[in-house]
């Protein structure tokens, strides 16, 4: 094991680059590196993910199993050899009989766990082996024939109750429980568990989490994994949230994805206090309702059948409706004894949400996917912020809550809900307004703020309060939930808050529904359904838990963040956010923790400040990163990237902020798309750096009527604004090719403008045809006036070391730039067989140190052109050769 592996198993022959591929991932988890792997899209990065890391898997746990056997071999033959009595006298105080005595009680310990291991372990690997026989397992009980009627009674219970008249007697699931300290609740589990879920509990076997950035790109990885040879070998579970595997209709319907989670947990908590409950004489009132397919039995048959097979999300719920279980407890359940997690970042890469999905990182192995933005996704994970109508909304709420249940409520919760209303009462002066006052009538100088943690304390003149406490108490006494649930019971489209016909509480809702009545006002332009159903969010959510996000935000060292105050005229719509500045802090536990980490990705590129953020700063040696990037499968003269300087007047591409906007810029940006449509077939996609620029040139072509003559040659697409648009443009756009691509008579294909960092520069395939050519308008900076990114800038320049004549915090801007390259020239080329041109339209891009940025594949293909004359003439020669090639 230690010399690789020559061969892996493979669904066909891989590519020369897969092989490396696979050893030098190979040799990475097997030396508990930190690999940065660079692998272009179309060259089945996936599947050498998958089966270099799954071959390693099982070369491991073979060799474990081998030593485990030689070391019980030795363990057994100390102990059945007779100790020779020795003749010289012992150095040591003790007599010889107590030193062998030691001996061999080590020796009896060691052997007793060896055997205790194997004996799990060959437990594992039977229950497995029966799983995927279909073979009934011993505790499995037969399940009643009377189960799916009970699933439906309680179905319809809980519609009942939905309905029936609430009394304040079933407000008792709305009261926080007694809360306990840390010092007080040392002993207690944090998790009640009953004990028809104490034969769930498992140790955790070796395996491998593999996250990705969204659903859709897991469910692509799943469905590799079915088609590699390990598909049959592998136990595999995928984890998503609630809202991606709740199959409780009544649960679904309530829309948003905390509405979800506070619905399932009450369910839960009822679930709890029934078994507590039972042989107990039951207190007045409804009954409470409870999950019907959250029961242990299901559960088990269902973490058994994912166990068994590999499924998807999709395949998963419909497991979960034939089962009558719930994939997400149920997947929750196959964490520890699956080889492969699969799971978004968002799991994985939050301290508190990787604990309340039961992962464990010690001595595994993590694959982070699709990484080349891994830095951002930490900063804006750990990032939160809060609007002043929020805050007001959460004060009145918690005001209103706090006064209904006053006499209920132990001494301790109310002290903590006077502490969190206190600090919501000081941000909200922060944003220079009054809790209790409608925040869309207060006024308030527009202006940005950066404040230092410790700072911002001093401001909001919260700094005597403990905010290290409240995180706590937010998370024990499930304050969001029980605030949540008393919303969603009494907040109504502008009456009152509480249905019960008292002044005094009416008065206490007064400036809430005034505020409610008045969102609904301002909204009176938007349709009517479309009115009620933003109306209704309104009314029906609480926003405590992003107040809890921004609590636990506070708790970050003063130097690893800053909090950002924005003062939008109205308290409504001004903010505080807190902005995470060295994301390695979070990443630190995941490095430490790990066996090895592998961070892969199309394109990598620039890796140098990918280091030195996430890696050294985090405390990782430099001999622990190992890195490995490879080329693409096409053949060399399917790509033809060009970097034009000027344009076919003569006139130089110079996008910068100041010129980019100028009328002469502008037509000859036309002028070169114009010419490029003429030669290229099929699609092209232009981006542009930004949505206002795209807007700003082509409203100049429309009135210069160079847009016009544009759509003479090609159909003319756009990027739509909204994102449940994304795939009927894309739809519409390929039609249109197909329907060229059949007609030549007619136009030559489409032209779609999109918008670098928009809906289609990530994760948009636009293979053979949809993306003959791919045009980059100027280079997408961030914007430099940002007061975030000039803090960013300032830290990396006080923290990180300057390296080649350049600020960290300059390379920052230049690396973020080229990473919005990478990404959107990576949309074409999506296999061994496609082809497709590359034309960056800027004299910037000449510069050796950006060139140097591109991937390396790319780069060593790209030629610069000073005129227009050669690099058009080079693209017309390319696309005439392809065409003769299909003849």
């Amino acid at each position: 094991m230690e010399n690789g592996r020559d061969t892996f198993p493979f669904p066909y022959q891989p590519y020369n680059i897969q092989e490396q591929f696979m050893q030098a991932l190979y040799s990475a988890l097997d030396q508990g590196k930190v690999g940065i792997f660079e692998s272009p899209t179309g060259t089945g990065k996936s599947l050498s993910l998958i089966c270099g890391a799954l071959s390693w898997l099982s070369d491991f746990e073979e060799k474990r199993k081998q030593e485990s056997a030689a070391l019980l071999h030795e363990g057994e033959a100390a102990l059945s050899t007779v100790t020779v009595p020795s003749s010289t006298s012992s150095s040591s105080a003790e007599p010889d009989w107590i030193t062998d005595f030691v001996k061999k009680k080590a020796d009896r310990d060691l052997v007793s766990k060896l055997k205790d291991e194997e004996l799990k372990r060959k437990k594992r690997e039977e229950r497995l082996e029966m799983i995927r026989n279909n073979v009934q397992l011993k505790y499995a009980m037969k399940r009643k024939s009377c189960e799916d009627e009970e699933a439906i009674k309680l179905l319809q219970l809980s519609k009942e109750e939905q309905t029936e008249p609430q009394g304040d007697q079933e407000d008792e699931e709305l009261i926080i429980a007694e809360y306990e300290s840390d010092d007080e609740s040392k002993t207690k589990s944090r998790f009640s568990a009953t004990e028809e879920d104490d034969d769930l509990v498992e140790e955790h076997v070796t395996k491998i989490y593999y996250c990705s950035r969204t659903h859709s790109q897991l469910a692509q990885f799943v469905h590799e994994v079915q088609k590699s040879p390990f598909s049959k070998d592998i136990s595999l579970v995928t984890l998503g949230s609630r809202q991606n595997l709740c199959i409780n209709d009544e649960v679904r319907r309530l829309g948003s994805s905390q509405r979800i989670n506070d619905r399932c947990l009450e369910m839960q908590k009822n679930k709890h206090d029934k078994h507590q409950e039972e042989g107990v004489k039951r207190k007045r009132g409804p009954a409470k309702s409870v999950c019907p397919y959250n029961k242990a039995t299901a559960l088990q048959q269902m973490r058994d059948d994912v166990l068994g097979k590999v499924h998807d999300i999709e395949q998963m719920l419909k497991l979960g409706r034939e089962t009558h279980s719930c994939p997400y407890y149920a997947t929750r359940l196959s964490v520890p004894p699956a080889q492969l997690v699969v799971l978004p970042y968002q799991i994985l890469l939050h301290e508190a949400t990787r604990k309340a999905a039961g992962i464990q990182l010690k001595d595994q192995v993590v694959i982070i996917d699709e990484a080349h933005n891994l830095s951002d996704t930490l900063s804006c994970i750990h990032s939160a912020e809060l609007t002043g109508a929020q805050l007001c909304r959460a004060h009145s709420q918690l005001t209103q809550y706090s006064d209904r249940y006053k006499s209920r409520l132990k001494a301790k919760n109310l002290m903590y809900i006077k502490q969190i209303l206190f600090v919501v009462e000081g941000l909200v002066r922060v944003l220079g307004g009054k809790v209790g006052q409608n925040p869309q009538t207060q006024t308030t100088q527009t202006g940005t703020e950066m404040l230092t943690i410790n700072n911002f304390l001093f401001k909001a003149q919260i700094d005597n309060i403990n905010l290290f406490k409240l995180p706590r108490y937010f998370e024990k006494s499930l304050i969001s939930r029980k605030l949540g649930g008393f919303v969603e019971k009494y907040a109504g489209s502008g009456v009152s808050l509480h249905t019960q016909n008292s002044i005094k509480e009416n008065r206490r809702t007064e400036g809430l529904n005034r505020y409610l009545q008045t969102l609904q006002s301002n909204q009176s332009t938007t349709p009517a359904d479309q009115q009620g159903s933003e109306a209704e969010k309104v009314l029906s959510a609480s926003p405590m838990m992003q107040v809890e996000g921004f609590f636990m935000a506070l708790t970050n060292s003063n130097t690893d963040g800053r909090v950002v105050v924005q003062k939008q005229g109205t308290v409504s719509e001004s903010s505080v956010k807190f902005l995470l500045l060295n994301p390695a802090v979070h990443f630190a536990q995941v490095l430490e923790q790990c066996r090895a980490v592998i961070i892969a990705g199309g394109t990598m590129q620039p890796v140098s400040d990918f280091k030195q953020e996430l890696l050294f700063s985090a405390g990782v040696a430099e001999e622990r990163i190992t890195e490995f990037s490879c080329g693409h499968v096409i053949p060399p003269e399917n790509i033809l990237p060009l970097v034009l300087c000027s344009g076919p007047s003569g006139q130089e591409l110079d996008f910068t902020f100041q010129s980019r906007d100028t009328p002469r810029m502008m037509d000859e940006t036309g002028r070169i798309l114009s010419n490029i449509c003429n030669v290229v077939p099929g699609g092209v996609v232009c981006f542009f750096p930004s949505y206002e620029y795209s807007r700003r040139i082509v409203s100049h072509w429309e009135a210069s009527g160079a847009l016009s003559r544009l759509a003479n040659k090609k159909k003319i697409f756009q990027e739509p604004k909204k994102a449940n648009q994304v795939e009927q443009v894309l739809s519409e756009f390929s039609r249109c090719i197909q329907r060229c691509a059949a007609d030549p008579g007619g136009l030559t294909g489409a032209l779609l403008f999109s918008v670098v960092g928009g809906k289609m520069s990530e994760g948009i395939n636009f293979s053979d045809d949809l993306g003959r050519c791919v045009v980059m308008v100027g280079m997408p900076y961030p914007n430099i006036k940002s007061p975030e990114l000039q803090e960013k800038m300032s830290y990396l320049d006080k923290h990180l070391p300057h390296n080649g004549g350049k600020s960290p915090g300059q390379a920052l801007i230049e690396n973020q730039c080229m990473k919005a390259v990478n990404q959107s020239i990576g949309r074409a080329i999506r296999h061994r067989g496609d082809y497709s041109s590359i034309v960056l339209c800027d004299r910037r891009y000449a510069r050796p140190a950006t060139l140097s940025k591109l991937p390396e594949w790319i780069k060593e293909r790209t030629s610069t052109h000073t005129t227009f004359g050669p690099a058009f003439a080079a693209l017309r020669k390319f696309f005439l050769e392809k065409k003769q090639k299909q003849v």
